[in-house]
């Protein structure tokens, strides 16, 4: 019987962090540890090697998350383990986990089986601090706004028009409306407030899309926290708020670096979500990672419609970054899933429901495609999938120019990933990267949204709630509507109805409200039922976890 992932993650053989940032040429200087396995990279280490010339850059997607499991993060890890065993200098980039899914029901994202990032429990559960600064520097800002308002509200903030929302990196469904100030005059003004998931924070996005200290400070004092009673913007910088916001935030700014079950160099930072965040990992993490290899290995969170088309358009666009390729994840198992199949049938052979299912993949090639990008699909084998099942696959991957290949390195580790490799090396090396985001930011902000979601989802349709209109209406008076747009929508579907599996057709897509995320750079539409702040399954992964008798951690996948 197979170790679980804690167990096979504690049984690995580390590596000191030294002689991981050895395989980079980091040396010990430009490192400041956290114990014998993590460390931070320097500031003083960008400055020695800008001026090489960037690696390739490789993203790595998926199909439509189901319950099923697709592997992204493991084959992320995975393909990266591969590519050091074929010789080649390569860094894993990713992003840190919220504890919200790791206690929650989805789980943590250091890869899974013999194809992890490890210390794999620092990294799910506190790791370098980073999340804990960003959800302090936002709550820091949350407090500065209510105590201005609270000691005389000489910028005339309208308390109902108060858009700044606390945050805690938890699963807490019952802070999502709230109300503050209740109790003597001295405990505040009375209002509704809310909150957020950290990774859904505009802090995290800001701290993600920075360049360096000047232009983190520039970010956080573009942030809007309300409106004055006569509709003029309030931002952090009104509130005098940059300062001690920069000085919370200086240590999370460094990227962190660690490394894989096999020694691999993985350097991870920042951890917006995808759904309802741009999810994808720091632009300071990819581009020093892209001077310290000769292949880069990213991911951005759930699906090509998600996580790829906010990495594309926001994320790359901003950073001025050209992804050389992307590797597409599926599995059997989550296609028939989609084609129709019930989740306890998954195991025998259903070509039928594979070949109804196989729309969704299909979906996500044309997605990228449509970037300029080259693809490479990659199934992640599972023992019961069958040779029949497979051939149909590569046959119909191969029939849409992509290149195929299998991947088991979530059982073989990166001896599992060759292929994968080998295919991915025979693709950087014979197809060039055309890439080009999906729209001009010139384009209305209506005009932005009905794109992704007709060009991207499929849908027939964008429909807007009065609020949604109204506030398009104000963030283009005030100037934001040249900013790019950050879709929040549910993950198991392409349409914002996450009962509509495959690639459904002739539906409409609902936007409920909207609003401008000036520090970060782009403006949120939020789409169906989508929430900013999550709750807890009947069963939480909580009730698993423990620590023993001997101080080991168990219970964490």
């Amino acid at each position: 019987m197979m170790k679980t992932d804690i167990e096979i993650a504690q049984d690995a053989k580390l590596e000191h962090i030294y002689d991981v940032a050895r395989k980079l040429d980091i040396s010990e200087e430009d490192l400041e540890l956290y114990g014998k396995y993590k460390a931070k990279l320097s500031d003083e280490l960008w400055d020695k090697i800008k001026d090489r010339p960037n690696g390739k850059l490789v993203l790595v997607t998926a199909i439509n998350p189901t319950p099923a499991g697709e592997g992204k993060t493991t084959t992320t890890v995975g393909l990266g383990q591969a590519m050091s065993l074929l010789n080649k200098k390569c860094v894993i980039a990713l992003r840190e986990p919220s504890l919200g899914p790791c206690f929650g029901v989805k789980g943590g994202a250091a890869g899974g089986g013999y194809a992890q990032v490890v210390p794999m429990e620092d990294l799910n559960l506190h790791f370098t601090g980073d999340f804990h600064a960003v959800t302090s520097a936002n709550n820091l800002l949350a407090a500065m706004l209510d105590n201005h308002i609270h000691q005389g509200n000489s910028l005339s903030i309208d308390p109902n028009r108060i858009v700044w929302k606390r945050c805690v990196d938890m699963n807490d469904r019952a802070l999502r409306n709230i109300v503050i100030g209740l109790g003597s005059k001295s405990d505040g003004v009375v209002r509704e407030d809310h909150f957020v998931i950290t990774v859904a924070s505009e802090i995290m996005a800001v701290l993600c899309l920075a360049e360096d200290m000047e232009d983190l400070k520039r970010r956080l004092g573009r942030i809007v926290v309300a409106y004055t009673y006569d509709n003029r913007p309030v931002t952090a910088a009104d509130l005098k708020a940059i300062g001690a916001m920069a000085a919370l935030l200086k240590d999370a700014m460094k990227p962190n670096l660690i490394q894989t079950l096999e020694n691999t160099p993985v350097i991870v930072h920042g951890g917006p979500f995808a759904n309802i965040a741009h999810g994808c990992n720091s632009v300071r993490a990819t581009k020093m990672a892209l001077k310290l290899a000769d292949i880069v290995i990213t991911e951005a969170g759930f699906g090509a419609d998600l996580g790829a088309e906010k990495f594309f358009n926001i994320k790359c666009r901003m950073a001025g970054l050209k992804p050389d390729a992307v590797v597409l994840v599926a599995t059997i198992r989550a296609l028939k899933y989609n084609g129709g199949a019930g989740i306890n049938d998954l195991s025998a052979e259903n070509l039928d429901a594979l070949k109804s299912g196989i729309a969704n993949l299909e979906k996500h090639i044309e997605n990228v495609q449509r970037f300029g990008v080259p693809v490479v699909v990659t199934l992640n084998r599972f023992t019961s999938d069958t040779d029949a099942e497979i051939e149909f696959v590569r046959q119909f991957c191969l029939e849409r120019d992509c290149e195929f290949s299998l991947c088991e390195v979530w059982e073989k580790g990166g001896k599992g990933g060759i292929e994968l490799a080998e295919k991915l090396l025979k693709t950087l090396s014979e197809r060039k990267s055309n890439f080009k985001p999906l729209y001009e930011l010139d384009l209305s902000i209506k005009e932005k949204i009905e794109m992704i979601a007709r060009d991207i989802y499929g849908a027939e349709r964008v429909t807007y709630d009065p609020a949604a209109s109204s506030a398009i209406r104000r963030i283009t008076e005030l100037g934001y509507g040249s900013l790019p747009i950050c879709m929040a929508k549910n993950q198991y579907s392409l349409s914002d109805d996450p009962k509509k599996l495959g690639r459904p057709t002739g539906f409409s897509i609902n936007i409920r409200e909207v609003y401008v995320s000036a520090g970060a750079g782009f403006v949120v539409a939020i789409t169906g039922t989508m929430m900013t702040m999550p709750g807890l399954p009947k069963v939480p992964a909580a009730e698993r976890i423990d620590v023993d008798e001997n101080g080991k951690i168990v219970g964490l996948f």
